[in-house]
């Protein structure tokens, strides 16, 4: 934050023609004079901006008469600059303040963060009185807000009226699902599981969709359907956001990455019971450690996998792999230091960048490791290495076949395995890809790369950010997340279909 004796550095406005959202007009700095305005710059894929979300809502909340919290949109990858795709995130995450897209990054150069997410205060003159980068800086936002709002009414320059506002959730209507992240089909018991995440539930369904049990949200004839972190029978239970899930058909429990609660639960089929197994509902820092399970905060548990008595997690907030001894009640890093990036090599010493997708393929996880923008390899104990198998790295993506490195994803965000091979969906490229585990040679499975909602042919077959998918024999599932729909793919006939959910709309 600026000290009093800092020069005052006046505040770039935003270019006349640039696109916003969530507002009834574009804005600018100079008709926000009065206004106390917070500007976040973001992009929508990254898993710190996720988490400093809830930080700019409570923010916003607090001072809804005095400050204007503003997202500025520079986007990473190609695909989330584009303006349709931005509307679905800013509905999808429950944003609700204005939003500008700065997919040219016109207004990032203006004013020179270096990371995202990165915050810049300014005060009612239009002048920049802090900046701060990451996660955590809620508490000094508040009080520098705090502080500015004080020094600024003293003079009678606060200006309280309300920003008038368009949201984009009124142009998004969801279905029977809400932004499904993942799917489970479980071959054994002929179960298909998906996780309805923004309606904060999972279906359990048959494989041709019927749906014969829903956990959490209230169940099939009750449409509350409200986020929260509350054990107990399937009709009363609450998950905020979840997204991948493990299923141990023996003793008929589901386990559940229940991500916006930042812990893992466990749904018992046969007592028709949820449980927490890991997680306190608080968000983990930097470098938490293992210990018992229940006592340990998560960061953003994304996918799981299940190996006898020990539950891997894709834990993508602190970009590394967890493990919980499920027998022994105890939570703690596998593998990765913590650091964001692609380093190979022993479980402790290398790096991922967001892990959100895990699949068992002989004694290896297949990782699809989102912000890499790779597929990982790591060995299960006792052997503890991980290799990656094909892509690029952090700032190396699209969408290309091919051989290792040689090959590029685009925020693939799940895998699994089928015969023999890998299958992925790469999330932003709007396809879903194989990868062969021995070689790494990569192909185009399915998907034209077009976002939209389209069955048929392969190749000619259309999807909108697939997030998860599963397959049993002959047949993959796709949760296509922005479709809000599950897909299914016939290998034998080389066909796409859309599953029909059985379940009346929400």
């Amino acid at each position: 934050m600026s000290t009093p004796e800092s020069p005052r550095i006046h505040a770039p406005d935003f270019p006349p023609d640039a696109e916003w959202f969530n507002v009834a007009r574009p804005l600018s700095l100079r008709a926000l004079r009065g206004k106390v305005v917070l500007l976040d710059f973001w992009t929508y894929g990254c898993i710190n901006c996720m988490h400093v979300i809830p930080d700019l809502q409570r923010l916003a909340r607090k001072y809804r008469d005095e400050l204007v919290v503003i997202g500025v949109h520079s986007a990473k990858f190609t695909n989330e600059r584009k303006s349709e795709n931005l509307r679905r995130i800013l509905v999808r995450y429950g944003i609700e303040h204005p939003v500008v897209n700065d997919g040219d990054f016109r207004i990032w150069r203006s004013y020179g963060p270096r990371a995202w997410p990165t915050q810049v205060l300014i005060d009612p003159e239009g002048y920049v009185v802090g900046t701060a980068s990451g996660e955590g800086n809620a508490e000094a936002f508040d009080q520098a807000i705090a502080a500015v709002v004080h020094v600024f009414d003293e003079q009678g320059l606060i200006d309280r009226q309300p920003l008038p506002v368009s949201l984009e959730r009124e142009r998004i209507r969801t279905q029977a699902l809400a932004f499904p992240g993942k799917v489970l089909a479980d071959e054994t018991t002929g179960r298909l599981f998906v996780a309805d995440t923004n309606h904060h539930r999972v279906l359990v369904c048959t494989f041709d969709g019927t749906v014969t049990d829903v956990i959490g949200g209230g169940g099939i004839g009750n449409a509350v359907l409200e986020p929260g972190l509350l054990d107990g029978a399937f009709d009363a239970a609450r998950f905020a956001g979840p997204q991948g899930m493990a299923f141990d058909a023996a003793s008929g429990i589901l386990y559940i990455a229940d991500t916006l609660n930042h812990a893992v639960r466990a749904a018992d089929l046969n007592t028709r019971v949820v449980s927490t197994v890991a997680g306190t509902g608080r968000q983990a820092g930097w470098g938490a450690e293992g210990g018992a399970a229940r006592e340990r905060s998560l960061n953003s548990p994304w996918d799981l996998a299940l190996d006898d008595s020990l539950l891997f997690v894709a834990m993508a907030g602190s970009h590394q792999l967890w493990v919980i001894d499920l027998v022994r009640g105890l939570a703690f890093p596998y593998a990765g230091s913590g650091r964001e990036a692609r380093v190979d090599g022993p479980a402790d010493e290398a790096a991922f960048a967001q892990p959100s997708g895990l699949a068992r393929v002989g004694r290896e996880l297949a990782v699809a490791d989102s912000e890499s923008n790779i597929v990982r390899l790591v060995s299960l104990p006792p052997v503890n290495e991980v290799r990656t198998l094909a892509g690029g790295d952090l700032f190396e993506f699209g969408h290309r076949d091919g051989r290792g490195d040689d090959a590029r994803f685009q925020h693939p965000l799940g895998i699994t395995a089928s015969n023999g091979h890998l299958l992925v969906a790469d999330t932003y490229n709007h396809r879903i890809r194989t990868v062969d585990p021995s070689t790494g040679e990569v192909r185009t499975l399915a998907g034209d790369g077009d976002e939209g909602l389209l069955d048929g042919d392969l190749l000619s077959a259309r999807f909108y950010e697939p997030g998860g998918i599963s397959a049993t024999g002959s047949t993959v599932f796709v949760a296509d997340t922005n479709n809000h729909a599950v897909r299914r793919i016939d290998l034998r006939t080389g066909r796409v279909d859309t599953l029909s959910i059985d379940l009346p709309a929400v």
